[in-house]
């Protein structure tokens, strides 16, 4: 089960910050991306942190790269979307392209018993699914 905590935190954080709903009449404005993109950030620190046990300067540099990163991509998405681009197998791929720049980043600052931990936590069947996606292009 806690695989698949991770892999739904993300999917629930990515569909409920960018996907259209046609019962949604107001878009929400920047303000209240910017909030709910800190409040998951928050929430995603303090899980890993309950979970690996991580130092204060680690939740930190968590922290920065969940907001850098979750950032990046979401402007990257953003741009897509005004771009009126359609192919969702596209999203997909920018998506993978950071969740891997963000794995990449904590196995630099996670020690090695974290970087187990964490990817036995749901991490490796992410990224087995990403090169599955991969493969097939």
């Amino acid at each position: 089960m806690k695989k698949y905590r991770l892999l739904s935190v993300i999917a629930v954080m990515l569909l409920s910050a960018f996907a259209v709903r046609a019962q949604d009449q107001q878009p929400k404005t920047p303000e209240q991306k910017e909030k709910q993109l800190l409040e998951f950030v928050d929430k995603e620190v303090q899980r890993l942190s309950s979970i690996l046990q991580l130092e204060y300067w680690q939740e930190f540099y968590v922290d920065s790269t969940l907001t850098h990163d979750y950032k990046a991509m979401s402007e990257e998405l953003e741009g897509m979307q005004r771009a009126k681009v359609e192919n969702t197998d596209l999203y997909i791929t920018i998506q993978d392209k950071w969740m891997e720049q963000i794995d990449r980043t904590y196995q630099k600052f996670f020690t090695e018993e974290q970087w187990k931990k964490y990817w036995k936590s749901g991490a490796k069947r992410a990224q087995e699914a990403r090169d599955k996606r991969k493969n097939k292009k």
